[in-house]
Protein backbone atom coordinates (compact mmCIF):
# COMPACT_ATOMS: atom_id res chain seq x y z
CA UNK A 1 0.00 0.00 0.00
CA UNK A 2 1.55 3.71 -0.99
CA UNK A 3 1.42 6.27 1.35
CA UNK A 4 -0.66 9.05 0.72
CA UNK A 5 0.95 12.65 0.22
CA UNK A 6 -0.14 15.88 -0.09
CA UNK A 7 0.91 19.85 -0.27
CA UNK A 8 -0.84 22.31 1.56
CA UNK A 9 0.58 25.41 3.62
CA UNK A 10 1.04 25.99 7.10
CA UNK A 11 -1.55 28.15 8.90
CA UNK A 12 -0.72 26.98 12.19
CA UNK A 13 2.85 26.72 14.23
CA UNK A 14 1.68 27.42 17.52
CA UNK A 15 2.04 24.00 19.08
CA UNK A 16 5.27 22.33 19.96
CA UNK A 17 6.31 19.91 17.45
CA UNK A 18 3.21 20.37 15.24
CA UNK A 19 1.96 22.00 12.84
CA UNK A 20 -1.59 22.66 11.10
CA UNK A 21 -1.57 22.02 6.72
CA UNK A 22 -4.47 23.39 5.22
CA UNK A 23 -4.66 21.32 1.92
CA UNK A 24 -7.26 22.69 -1.00
CA UNK A 25 -8.80 20.45 -3.19
CA UNK A 26 -10.42 21.63 -6.16
CA UNK A 27 -12.95 19.39 -8.04
CA UNK A 28 -16.23 19.81 -10.45
CA UNK A 29 -19.40 19.94 -8.93
CA UNK A 30 -21.46 16.95 -9.87
CA UNK A 31 -24.34 19.29 -11.10
CA UNK A 32 -23.39 22.25 -12.13
CA UNK A 33 -19.53 21.80 -13.43
CA UNK A 34 -18.46 25.08 -11.87
CA UNK A 35 -15.40 24.13 -10.15
CA UNK A 36 -15.55 23.89 -6.01
CA UNK A 37 -12.66 24.12 -3.75
CA UNK A 38 -12.69 22.52 -0.54
CA UNK A 39 -10.20 23.25 2.73
CA UNK A 40 -8.91 20.04 4.84
CA UNK A 41 -6.90 20.74 7.95
CA UNK A 42 -4.76 18.19 8.68
CA UNK A 43 -2.41 18.12 11.94
CA UNK A 44 0.87 17.30 10.75
CA UNK A 45 4.52 16.37 13.56
CA UNK A 46 7.49 18.79 13.06
CA UNK A 47 10.09 17.32 15.07
CA UNK A 48 12.35 20.13 14.80
CA UNK A 49 9.59 22.85 14.76
CA UNK A 50 11.64 23.82 11.47
CA UNK A 51 7.77 25.35 9.79
CA UNK A 52 6.59 28.78 10.41
CA UNK A 53 2.81 29.84 9.21
CA UNK A 54 2.63 29.95 5.32
CA UNK A 55 5.29 27.59 4.69
CA UNK A 56 4.11 25.63 1.62
CA UNK A 57 4.97 21.86 2.44
CA UNK A 58 4.50 18.34 1.81
CA UNK A 59 2.90 16.07 4.12
CA UNK A 60 2.70 11.71 4.21
CA UNK A 61 0.63 9.76 6.29
CA UNK A 62 2.29 7.70 8.96
CA UNK A 63 1.23 5.79 11.76
CA UNK A 64 -1.09 7.44 14.29
CA UNK A 65 1.33 9.59 16.69
CA UNK A 66 -1.50 11.42 18.86
CA UNK A 67 -5.34 11.36 19.46
CA UNK A 68 -5.22 13.79 16.03
CA UNK A 69 -2.10 13.35 14.03
CA UNK A 70 -1.91 10.82 11.62
CA UNK A 71 0.71 12.99 9.26
CA UNK A 72 4.63 13.95 9.15
CA UNK A 73 6.04 16.95 7.57
CA UNK A 74 8.25 15.18 4.37
CA UNK A 75 9.71 18.59 2.82
CA UNK A 76 9.27 22.42 3.25
CA UNK A 77 8.90 23.15 -0.21
CA UNK A 78 8.97 27.07 -0.26
CA UNK A 79 9.84 29.15 3.15
CA UNK A 80 7.58 32.08 3.64
CA UNK A 81 9.61 35.10 4.87
CA UNK A 82 9.60 36.06 8.24
CA UNK A 83 7.48 39.25 8.96
CA UNK A 84 8.94 41.40 11.93
CA UNK A 85 5.93 42.19 14.56
CA UNK A 86 6.45 45.64 16.09
CA UNK A 87 6.06 45.99 19.76
CA UNK A 88 4.75 48.92 21.15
Amino acid sequence: MALKERVGTVVSDKMDKTVVVAVINRYPHPTYKKIVSRTTRYKAHDPENECNTGDRVRIKETRPLSAQKRWAIDEILNKQAKVKEDSQ
